[in-house]
């Protein structure tokens, strides 16, 4: 297929190949060899193994601040504790028990001192265990025993700092109940009206009737319910037009209350003030 002159330029590429590995395998290039500094050597060889061994200590597992009362298995593990070491701190955690220095955490587990000096620095305590605060000693010693109506102070009569002395009271809350009273004419009729002073919980409620009670109640023209009118009952505390209406139509259809206590049956009335509305009626 290939003519002479084609046959002959084949056989001349082939050789120069091999030609050329002959002479690339055989025939050294290298340049002269150069001394070299030993001392810069080892130099420079120190300076790589300090790399490295700066590298190796990077991956190491780094110990951050922990409360060594809530040591795991393997937290144990990699601080370097024994298994024995580490049963007895979660047999003394089992038993609702806490460690709160480093002499009761050696005490408790027995580790040696090496491992104590190693792990304790990292060692971290709640605030309350490190900084405690000083103990206030109270001369007031409380008594159990409910006061007596004597020994309560008049609640229209209190001022806004003696109301401050009840636990759950502050500022804002007393002057809160002193404005209602106020409002009220300057005195309740009963301790009950403070179910409508805004904010108190029936727990500071409780509290307050513990050392106040009404006294000197404001007096009231109470109204007859079975001959009340609506525009009298409009008159009184959480009564609109529309309950008071109500509450003719159920008056009549029971011809007459014979119990104040039958208002709760009546339509849309505010059961949970029936207290309140009580004091303004009777029968």
């Amino acid at each position: 297929m290939f003519t002479k002159q084609q046959r002959s330029g084949i056989f001349l590429l082939l050789l120069l190949i091999l030609i050329l590995q002959c002479v690339y395998f055989f025939v050294d290039f290298s340049s002269e060899s150069y001394e070299v500094d030993q001392q810069e050597l080892a130099l420079f060889q120190a300076e790589i193994d300090s790399l490295k061994i700066a590298k190796l200590e990077e991956r190491k597992p780094k110990i951050y601040p922990f409360n060594p009362n809530f040591i795991t298995d393997y937290k144990g593990y990699t601080l370097g504790m024994s298994n024995e070491e580490i049963d007895r701190l979660l047999a003394f955690r089992a038993q609702n028990k806490w460690i709160n220095s480093a002499k009761d955490f050696q005490k408790v587990t027995q580790v040696s001192d090496t491992l104590l000096n190693r792990i304790s620095p990292y060692f971290k305590f709640p605030e309350w265990v490190t900084n405690p605060k000083p103990k206030t000693h109270y001369q007031k010693q409380f008594d159990n025993k409910p006061k007596t109506f004597a020994q309560k102070i008049d609640l229209n009569l209190a001022s806004a700092k003696q109301l401050q002395r009840v636990n759950g009271i502050g500022e804002k809350l007393s002057q809160r109940i002193v404005t209602f009273r106020n409002k009220l004419g300057g005195r309740f009729i009963d301790d009950v009206q403070l179910q409508d002073v805004y904010g108190l919980s029936d727990a500071v409620i409780s509290r307050i009737q513990n050392e106040f009670t009404v006294k000197t109640p404001k007096p009231v023209q109470k109204i007859r319910i079975n001959e009340a009118t609506i525009e009298q009952l409009v008159t009184i505390q959480h009564i609109d037009y529309e309950v008071a209406n109500f509450i003719i139509q159920e008056r009549t259809l029971r011809d007459g209350f014979k119990s104040l206590d039958e208002l709760t049956k009546v339509k849309d009335f505010p059961v949970k003030k029936i207290e309140i509305i009580k004091l303004y009626l009777t029968l």
